[in-house]
């Protein structure tokens, strides 16, 4: 049946569909599917088959286990997701399907001949799944496992996804822009212009309107004043360096959309001359030295990118607490054949490179790309966030995703695959621009005005398809679909919900933990001020400096296995601590200068990213295991700390308040109450009360198989214990 619900913190109402016996909450415009009952969910701890009976549902926006505990309200799980519950996937974040016939695991595609007795889905956020069918009903494990296949596995239209079906429904989306500049106006290109100061040498067009020149491009952009509407008409928007930002000093970050390498004679020496008239007219007054950088040359191709997250992610993909501990010891050699943080550390190079001709050589930067949509997005939106505070606050780095990414025309739609037409197209591109921004976020914390949790909860609202922000190529495919012509309940258009709209996911005490309470809001004017002390960076998921892959350690030995971990890098250390392979000079001398000098918050920011500085996303790629976490330990106890002292001082101010009986109304931001702490997990707050793992002890044979050294395992008792400090 249908019913009004009161939502929280908007204070509206939504029409919700209930689902009695199942205890679903179906979503407008969601739809069941399909669904079996007595599913057995398997707890993936110890390999003891511990887990829960349930139903097992899909519907068109997600697949959802429900059992009893489902519709259960636990008053500590403040962190809890409004949209996407505990055991609910959405379509678009099921990576990979397996089916368990006897013992072994095959990749379920298309149709199916065999129905397993396992089911294990791998999601894109890196949960694991395990749904044990032997005791369902047949008819009901072919229902649901062909519903579940087809429905999260093969290819789709678009008007398909439950985007439409969602954004054609609900009778009344808020507009949740917030403080987010949008840029889908002529007006917000002009704002940006003035807030850089760009607006003397740069113009905003509106030679794209009606998308005449390009459907690749945005309605508006910015280009240099002296480019002139013909000229960018001319090759459909290639070869017109399109401003991104402006620095302080007057020099600008370009970029442009490179013309296709194979052309005839006639046509290539017709965009060369092309291209020479557009150099000469921007690198002469009043414009700064032009200097230009393919990136498609120099830095890894979005090929090179996709296979690293491939190998990487499956580091994360465990089965059971025994596949873990059985890779543990080969961590640091299998995570640096991944190459992942490698990639994270030429990106942020590239951009401190960029950073360096900007800020100390006054000289504008062009970033070149095939179709400027990709890799100038990656470096073009780092070299902001490290240049300027305002890209640093929350309100500024979604401004930014809007202006480089979403309006930007990055295709969202195919490098996430969410139609699942081809697995050509698909890169974790927008994913590894939140990995570099991590390693800034968890290298200088009080520059940033929110933390890791927003970043990982950003990455997760990739694969919600209710916000249209991560579903669409580019802005002209957004506007050419947002019509509701063919569906007979509405006949105007549609009116999608963005991802900004925080309050959509989570509540006011939730929302808290994505704002940092630490940010250095104002930068402080006294310069004879003492220094700023210097942030000591976690070691434990980092290999010591290497020449250039720089390989976190999952970090879960005892000292008693310390000089283990010497011997085995012993040889690799010095192999690549006095390496060949370093930045130029000029880039060596910029970086060294900077890092010598007291951190300006406000200011320019660079990453350190010698070897062990490049880290692993911890709280991302780990939140979902049981054997990393660490009971009331890790950054959850500063956490706890810091949230109980500013609920103290809120109180504080409250009672001074009133005993000078000042009547001003003061707009509190809530405050998270973590008690019990010690009880949390260090992954918190994904991980909130999680059961401690059994670690088994592993044979000294198996370490003897990874080294020839006869020193290194020289031990009385007959087992290694590796139950130490994980984090």
């Amino acid at each position: 049946r249908q019913t009004l619900v009161q939502t929280g913190g908007g204070g509206g109402y939504k029409l919700y569909d209930f689902m009695l016996q199942a205890k679903c909450l179906l979503y407008t415009g969601e739809l069941l599917l399909c669904e079996a009952n007595t599913v057995y969910k398997y707890i993936q701890e110890d390999g003891s088959n511990r887990g829960t009976y349930g139903k097992l549902v899909c519907t068109n926006f997600k697949i959802a286990f429900l059992d009893e505990d489902s519709a259960s309200d636990d008053n500590e799980s403040q962190f809890k997701n409004k949209i996407v519950g505990e055991n609910d996937i959405t379509l678009q974040c099921v990576d990979q399907i397996y089916g368990v016939y006897d013992e072994k695991k095959k990749l379920l595609t298309g149709q199916l001949r065999k129905y397993p007795e396992k089911l294990i889905i791998y999601c894109k956020d890196l949960r694991v799944f395990h749904f044990c069918l032997r005791y369902t009903k047949e008819e009901e494990v072919k229902r649901i496992v062909s519903g579940i296949v087809h429905h999260s596995q093969t290819p789709k239209l678009l008007k398909r996804l439950f985007l439409f079906s969602y954004a054609s429904a609900a009778p009344n989306n808020t507009d949740g822009r917030n403080q987010t500049v949008m840029f889908d106006t002529l007006e917000d290109w002009r704002d940006e212009l003035e807030r850089t100061k760009g607006n003397v040498k740069y113009k905003a067009v509106v030679t794209n309107e009606g998308y005449r020149v390009s459907e690749k491009l945005p309605l508006y952009f910015v280009v240099p004043i002296c480019v002139s509407e013909e000229s960018i008409l001319k090759f459909q928007g290639r070869g017109i360096p399109i401003w991104c930002w402006s620095c302080h000093n007057g020099a600008a970050l370009l970029k442009m959309s490179a013309f296709p390498k194979e052309q005839d004679d006639s046509t290539s020496q017709m965009q060369k001359a092309f291209l020479d008239g557009i150099y000469k007219t921007i690198s002469k007054p009043p414009y700064e030295l032009l200097k230009t950088d393919d990136l498609s040359s120099s830095l890894p191709s979005l090929q090179d990118i996709q296979t690293a997250y491939t190998r990487f992610k499956q580091l994360f993909l465990i089965d059971n607490s025994t596949d873990f501990w059985a890779t543990d010891v080969k961590w640091f050699s299998l995570l640096e054949s991944t190459n992942w943080l490698e990639i994270i550390r030429r990106f942020l190079k590239k951009a401190i490179e960029v950073a360096e001709c900007l800020e100390r050589q006054h000289t504008n930067v062009l970033l070149i790309e095939e179709s400027a949509t990709d890799l100038c997005c990656v470096i073009s939106s780092l070299v902001q966030v490290m240049m300027d505070s305002y890209s640093r606050t929350k309100s500024g780095f979604q401004s930014l995703i809007q202006k480089e990414w979403v309006t930007g025309g990055h295709g969202f739609l195919d490098r996430c695959n969410h139609l699942h037409k081809t697995d050509k197209e698909e890169a974790p591109v927008f994913l590894l621009l939140l990995n570099c921004v991590w390693q800034l976020v968890q290298q200088y914390p009080p520059a940033f005005e929110f933390t890791e949790t927003y970043l990982t909860v950003l990455s997760d609202s990739l694969y919600v398809p209710i916000f249209s922000t991560f579903f669409f190529n580019s802005q002209h495919q957004k506007d050419t679909n947002t019509t509701g012509e063919s569906l007979k309940i509405q006949s105007g258009p549609f009116k999608f919900l963005t991802v900004w709209d925080w309050s959509v996911q989570f509540e006011p005490k939730a929302q808290a933990l994505l704002s940092n309470p630490l940010y250095a809001e104002k930068p402080k004017p006294d310069k004879s001020q003492r220094k700023t002390t210097r942030f000591k960076h976690q070691r434990q998921l980092s290999l010591p400096l290497t020449q250039t892959k720089s390989s976190p350690k999952r970090g879960f030995f005892r000292e008693e296995t310390d000089h283990l971990i010497k011997n085995l890098l012993g040889k690799r250390i010095g192999k690549f601590i006095n390496s060949s392979d370093e930045p130029h000079n000029s880039f060596r001398e910029f970086y060294d200068s900077w890092h010598s000098k007291p951190v300006d918050y406000h200011g320019l920011l660079l990453p350190c990213i010698d070897g062990p500085e490049i880290k692993v996303w911890a709280q991302r790629y780990l939140r979902w295991i049981p054997e990393a976490q660490l009971h009331g330990g890790g950054t959850i106890a500063t956490a706890a700390k810091i949230l109980d002292l500013m609920e103290e001082v809120q109180s504080l101010q409250v009672k001074m308040d009133e005993e000078h009986s000042q009547a001003i109304s003061r707009d509190v931001q809530a405050v998270p109450m973590l008690r019990n702490s010690a009880r949390l997990s260090s992954l918190f707050p994904f991980a909130l009360h999680q059961r401690q793992s059994i670690k088994p002890a592993l044979p000294t044979s198996t370490w003897k198989d990874l080294e020839d050294e006869d020193d290194l395992v020289k031990r009385d008792d007959e087992f290694v214990d590796l139950t130490g400090d994980m984090l």
